[in-house]
């Protein structure tokens, strides 16, 4: 059983390990770097963790269940439209609130996915699979307008996790003002034009 310092610790490494990650990628980033951030000495933080590896993998494990949660949520009876917007909306939420785990995720794509390959190809194909029939179920109801369900999954993505991606560049640009300022408005009008029957 483990106790509450353990608990305490491995939470300190991972919260520590999100940002060196996050800002490093899995390349950049080292056990000396991880421990210092966590405030921990390199032979306690491989106390709880065996590697840098082990470290990352448990980060993405725990990722990818918030990431695919709104995804999972998106109901087949309701209407369409509403499922969508609300996936949009809470895709955008989380690029807002979760940045660090977005470009953590965007870096191990970057890669080629090699600690997530399996789980790409396995969990998350069946799960956008899943979602996929469910919007093409809509369009042939005559629910939707006719798009492709993939790319339609794929745009929601990347309009919305630019936001934490790319977060510096959007910065840069939009120096007065939020950079998620108006982009909920402008992503509802986007799909809401794209899904007009």
């Amino acid at each position: 059983m483990t106790t509450r310092i353990q608990r305490r610790n491995r939470k300190r490494i991972l919260e520590a390990a999100l940002e060196v990650f996050s800002a490093q990628g899995f390349r950049g980033a080292t056990l000396d770097q991880i421990a210092a951030v966590a405030g921990l000495s390199k032979p306690n933080l491989l106390y709880y963790f065996d590697s840098k590896e082990a470290i990352h993998r448990e980060l993405l494990e725990n990722l990818l269940e918030v990431w695919l949660a709104p995804l999972r949520a998106l109901n087949p009876e309701g209407d369409p439209k509403a499922e969508i917007m609300t996936y949009m909306r809470r895709k955008l939420q989380m690029s807002r609130d979760l940045p660090r785990e977005s470009r953590l995720f965007a870096n191990e794509v970057l890669q080629g996915a090699p600690r997530m390959s399996d789980t790409m190809g396995g969990d998350l194909k069946a799960l956008v699979d899943k979602t996929a029939g469910i919007i093409r179920g809509w369009i042939e109801a005559g629910k939707l307008a006719p798009v492709d369900p993939y790319h339609l999954i794929f745009s929601i993505w990347a309009l919305t996790q630019h936001y934490a991606d790319f977060d510096a560049q959007i910065r840069l640009i939009r120096t007065d003002t939020d950079p998620l300022e108006g982009a909920e408005a402008f992503l509802e009008m986007l799909f809401e034009r794209l899904l007009r029957v």
